[in-house]
């Protein structure tokens, strides 16, 4: 009972890592709900496997990205990331340049692959290129090469969808 507690405080307190996984790589609510449970079944079977030699929240995003690959691999689906439902509750006017650059790489990051979304989101919440290499399970060479591909994307991405606007 003594673990099942302990990993129920540890989910708790980074329980936004999982909401985060589950918003980037699924467009509905009843899917993001799915892969939220899912993820926690498989975090908790994972749990008595805790070293501790990382920190939670970086075995936490690993497991969590590793199943939301796998649960939308299995489900063959192909999700319209909403990543703005990240953003803060402030959401402002749609004629605002700055909301508008904002949706226009949110929507940018939607079209990366699997493993470049993941990169981009760990860089997104200030991960150094060496933690990001321990989730991803790349090294951190690869993942500052990978990077830097994919700000050159998303600039190329942008520019896009700013010229057909």
């Amino acid at each position: 009972m003594q673990l099942q507690q302990q990993f129920i405080a540890l989910l708790n307190q980074h329980q936004g890592i999982v909401h985060k996984v589950c918003n980037l790589y699924m467009d509905s609510v009843t899917d993001r709900e799915d892969l939220f449970q899912e993820i926690t079944y498989q975090a908790f079977k994972a749990f008595k496997n805790f070293k501790g030699k990382a920190k939670f929240s970086t075995w936490l995003y690993r497991v969590a990205l590793n199943t939301a690959i796998t649960f939308y691999r299995k489900e063959k689906r192909q999700p319209e990331v909403l990543m703005y439902d990240l953003l803060p509750e402030a959401q402002t006017e749609a004629n605002d340049p700055i909301e508008e650059q904002l949706q226009a790489m949110y929507k940018a990051i939607g079209k990366l692959s699997n493993t470049d979304k993941a990169i981009i989101m760990l860089y997104l919440e200030d991960y150094s290129y060496n933690e990001i290499s321990e989730v991803v399970g790349i090294t951190a060479n690869n993942v500052a090469v990978k990077m830097n591909r994919i700000k050159s994307k998303l600039k190329e991405q942008t520019h896009k969808i700013f010229e057909n606007a």
